[in-house]
């Protein structure tokens, strides 16, 4: 009976949903935002994601005229806040800062998942790029990626890694270095970059590959060793550091990402609004410097582009997955 109503409305009414749902959008479009919003990270404090998030943070509560709230969601590779978020309400109060493993990435290391990555997100802007760093402690007998190689060759299952958790950029750049060169080394993971790069620092554990933005204070502190990048070219915060590529593995890249995305179903106003403020940041020409200083470039691409780099990003790594057998811990 119910849905005979709604038929009969429906049929006698045709634009009225339609007319509802245009007024509804705009109106919270034209009073957005009326209170704080929430910046959710998928990851602990203190690593790439939360360093990149609180400035983009504190950037966009002097734009929107709100404040935005740090919400640090840690644990399980970025699931936990992907469920979170997915199952937010569209309001354009709850945005999550994507990266590689939530959105590329964790669909094809697990069977089931809580949230569809392209059906309950909305995409608003990549924010930043960077490569990783392949560091070691210094403890660690090489200075290069040959010595490494040798080193961890001479070890079989001797030498750990750290990682920020199944399935992140760095675990996966670690994983496909395993592949390419051969070795036979042991995964550590975190809840998060942050504890990683500190298990490194301590020796607790002896390599990683980190994001650029954490490491590199220390590489340049002499605390840690920097022995390669993963981009395509030599990043210019490092420029004495080789690629992966050129110390004997051609071909070798992994960049990672961050962008914003919000709820499926969020009104475009909304993510127009959002994308608009996220642009007129990362425009900022001292955000550019902050983060160039440590390798990372400012994107600032329009929801079509980071919605269309997810769809490749999540094909690449599917296939370096299956290749390199690749499973989530």
């Amino acid at each position: 009976m119910k849905n005979g109503f709604l038929i009969r409305n429906w049929i006698y009414f045709p634009l009225l949903p339609f007319a509802f749902s245009l007024g509804y959008g705009s109106a919270n479009a034209q009073s957005y935002p009326s209170h704080p919003i929430r910046w959710v990270i998928p990851f602990s404090p203190g690593g790439p994601s939360d360093i990149i998030g609180r400035v983009f943070a504190n950037k966009l509560t002097e734009t929107m005229g709100q404040q935005v709230i740090i919400d640090n969601r840690g644990g399980a590779s970025g699931i936990i806040a992907c469920d979170l978020v997915a199952h937010s309400t569209p309001d354009g109060y709850t945005m999550m800062q994507a990266g590689t493993s939530a959105m590329t990435v964790n669909q094809h290391l697990h069977a089931k998942l809580p949230y569809n990555a392209e059906r309950d997100f909305r995409t608003v802007s990549e924010l930043v790029a960077t490569p990783n760093i392949l560091v070691v402690h210094a403890s660690v007998p090489a200075r290069s990626v040959k010595e490494l190689v040798a080193l961890a060759k001479g070890k079989p299952g001797q030498i750990t890694f750290a990682s920020g958790g199944s399935g992140t950029a760095n675990h996966l750049s670690s994983e496909l270095f395993k592949y390419v060169a051969g070795l036979d080394l042991v995964h550590v993971p975190f809840k998060g970059t942050g504890p990683a790069l500190t298990a490194v620092l301590s020796g607790q554990v002896q390599m990683m590959f980190s994001n650029m933005l954490p490491a590199m204070p220390q590489v340049r502190a002499g605390k840690l060793i920097g022995l390669a990048t993963t981009s395509a070219k030599r990043s210019p915060a490092a420029p004495d550091v080789p690629t992966v590529a050129e110390s004997g593995y051609p071909g070798f890249e992994a960049e990672s990402w961050h962008g914003v995305v919000v709820p499926a179903g969020t009104p475009a106003p909304i993510v127009k609004r959002l994308y608009t403020e996220l642009k007129r940041i990362t425009d900022d020409p001292t955000v550019k410097e902050r983060f160039a200083a440590d390798g990372t470039m400012v994107v600032g691409s329009t929801p079509e582009a980071f919605a269309a780099l997810v769809r490749s990003e999540s094909a690449k790594w599917a296939k370096v997955i299956k290749a390199a057998g690749i499973k989530a811990e």
